[in-house]
């Protein structure tokens, strides 16, 4: 019986320059592509590929053909199986070592335009203040309309310092607005940590990479050392990270949980689609010959009063973790609701080098929570003031994309707009000044000020 390598994704979308996230596993072919086919919906596929071959305006080759067929045939499920071509395949192994080319966009397609759901921190999209819920009609003179994802895609790739020009679409703006920006080599840094004051951490997760628990670790490391003793409070900030590894999900909510606490599990139609992964270093480190970066850490980190900050754009992986560390009790979570993308791609690579991203399973938090199309609800609602009104009115979810999978589990939780206050005055229009990037760590972060606030207040009832 002939092996294939699966590779398993559990991350948003397709980036301008790719960036998805994957696991690894080896499996046998499956007994069911025996089969018998549907003939008569096979003859009628013959028919039209002849009539296409002989009449078609222009002559058209038979891989093309084959490839756009496929393409259809998986874009047909839902929003996040699609057929990878040989360099699309190539960028989505690439983008997991957290290096690849292009604008840094985390994108999907609405209603036959891209939709930005969110910019990667510190690239050039983000620099330009490209926003989550944007429209792409246009890339360069090209109308985005009738391309396909992958199509739009290749066309926001290409050589690093070469320039291309967006014309988006955005909500309350009366018209088009155009970015030019020049592509580059995106580097995304998955960790970033500091000490905002002294007791006090900060840790974010910007993407979940093929090292992101081995930093964390070293981040946590640093940061103890820094503060000459155990840390009193930490916030781990998961807002707009759109996903990554599995692994680095598990390994993330490992440095934090009990040993072999239950960290997630997936349900799927077949056996090799039913996991349940662990606090355990045979699920963060899944063969790979690393040895246990988590080991040394201090005993401090599993009991560190923790506040998780996530919003809109913190998906997939980040909602693992989030959805995890919320069921053991182990940290408060707070901010706006997350994207609710709580299913599983699994990539299946072919023999001429392309593959196809085929959703298999959904997966669920410890307690038995399906995040699909509903996503983690903070135990503390938090909106941003500088961003109110955008999570819950603009900002795309999964449960916004056309052909989405349903939620299967029942819920009582409140809805994202519950016990928020009215969204904050928008700022005048016309201002030309373009508003500076968020400093790491600002002092003036609101949700993160709110979250030292209540690590502080949670320290001060400890005493007590």
């Amino acid at each position: 019986m002939r092996v294939l390598k699966k590779v398993g994704l559990v991350s948003l979308g397709l980036v301008a320059g790719v960036s998805i996230s994957l696991h690894f596993a080896a499996i046998a072919d499956k007994e069911t592509l025996a089969t018998p086919l549907p003939i008569e919906e096979l003859r009628a596929f013959s028919e039209v590929f002849g009539r296409i071959k002989s009449d078609y305006v222009e002559p058209v080759t038979d891989k093309k053909l084959i490839a756009e067929a496929i393409n259809g045939m998986l874009s047909g499920l839902d929003p996040h199986s699609a057929y990878l071509d040989a360099e699309a395949f190539k960028e989505l192994q690439v983008g997991t070592q957290g290096e690849f080319g292009g604008l840094g966009i985390e994108v999907s397609m609405e209603d036959g335009l891209v939709k930005v759901v969110s910019p990667i921190e510190d690239t050039p999209a983000y620099q330009a203040d490209i926003k989550s819920g944007d429209l792409i009609v246009k890339l360069d003179d090209t109308l985005v309309k009738g391309l396909t994802l992958n199509d739009a895609v290749k066309r926001m790739r290409g050589k690093p310092g070469s320039k291309i020009v967006l014309t988006i679409i955005r909500k309350d703006e009366p018209k088009p607005l155009t970015f030019t920006l020049a592509r580059a080599i995106i580097k995304v840094q998955s960790i970033k940590s500091k000490l905002v004051e002294p007791n006090y951490a900060f840790v974010r997760v910007t993407q979940f990479q093929e090292h992101t628990g081995e930093n964390l670790a070293t981040a946590l490391e640093s940061l103890i050392k820094q503060n000459q003793g155990p840390l009193k409070g930490l916030v781990l900030d998961l807002r707009n990270d759109p996903g990554g590894l599995l692994t680095g999900a598990v390994g993330v909510s490992a440095a934090f949980l009990a040993k072999d606490a239950l960290v997630v599990y997936t349900e799927g139609r077949t056996d090799d689609a039913k996991m349940r992964l662990t606090a355990s270093p045979d699920n963060y480190l899944r063969g790979n010959g690393k040895t246990d970066y988590l080991k040394n850490l201090p005993d401090s980190i599993k009991s560190v009063p923790l506040v998780v900050l996530v919003n809109g754009g913190s998906a997939s992986a980040s909602e693992i973790v989030a959805g995890a560390l919320q069921d053991h009790k182990r940290a408060v979570i707070m901010g706006t609701q997350t994207f609710g993308k709580g299913s599983v791609q699994t990539v299946l690579p072919l023999g001429n080098n392309t593959a196809i991203k085929l959703t298999t399973a959904r997966y669920y938090t410890p307690g038995g929570r399906s995040i699909q199309a509903k996503g983690i609800v903070p135990d503390i609602l938090v909106e941003d003031p500088a961003t109110a009104g955008q999570d819950s009115a603009f900002r795309l979810r999964e449960a916004d994309l056309n052909k989405h999978l349903t939620n299967d589990t029942p819920s009582d939780e409140k809805p994202d707009n519950a016990g928020k206050a009215a969204p904050a005055s928008p700022s005048t229009k016309g201002d030309a000044t373009k508003p500076a990037p968020a400093e790491f760590g600002a002092k003036n972060d609101y949700q993160l000020n709110q979250a030292l606030n209540l690590l502080k207040g949670m320290q001060i009832l400890h005493g007590k």
